[in-house]
């Protein structure tokens, strides 16, 4: 995202999840989101009247709609439509980052979860909101390939939360082991709930 093509508002949201997804939302502060969305500080106040909690739960939100895209983008990507190939996808999109500038960032949306969501019912709110956000767009992705209904949902949740615990293990040992046993182990699982 470039400055060009967004306006201030909307830049201002993706350097916050940005911002947070790298440093957790305590240390993310409005002067930090404001410079690295090239925007005057005066605008802060403008467009989040709610101040850093409205702008955190609009990261958050952001993020969750974000991953929900991206479901779209890996099921297009793959030869053949498989629930393992589709989670090996949203691994790689993790392991190519990690490779490419190190494993400084991780998602947004559970850094907020863990930093504010018992503090602050909004933000617990947002982040389970962007979490169904991305839930529903990768179950449907499971029941298409033929895990039935009933598993879908349930699937997609063991499938984000795998992905979410592979994270934090892949940057706590600054490693991508974490990430590639996921893929390897919970593949052949997803691909036997076919029916």
């Amino acid at each position: 995202m470039t400055g060009t093509d967004r306006g201030p508002r909307e830049r201002m949201v993706f350097s916050a999840a940005q911002l947070i997804r790298r440093e957790g939302v305590g240390a993310t502060g409005m002067r930090e989101v404001a410079a690295h969305a090239g925007a005057p500080r005066g605008s802060l106040q403008h467009y989040f009247p709610g101040g850093k909690e409205q702008l955190v739960n609009e990261a958050v939100a952001w993020g969750g709609r974000y991953a929900a895209k991206r479901v779209a983008r890996f099921l297009a990507a793959l030869d053949e439509p498989a629930p393992s190939a589709l989670f090996a996808g949203m691994v790689t999109q993790w392991t190519d980052e990690y490779a490419a500038i190190g494993f400084d960032g991780g998602c947004p949306v559970a850094a907020a979860a863990v930093d504010c969501a018992r503090a602050t019912e909004s933000t617990r709110e947002a982040t389970a909101a962007a979490f169904a956000a991305w839930t529903a767009p990768l179950a449907e992705a499971l029941a298409a390939m033929g895990v039935p209904r009933e598993r879908s949902v349930p699937l997609a949740t063991l499938m984000i939360s795998t992905l979410e615990g592979a994270i934090l293990i892949a940057r706590a040992e600054q490693d991508t082991r974490a990430l590639t046993t996921a893929a390897r182990e919970l593949g052949p699982l997803l691909d036997a709930a076919r029916a």
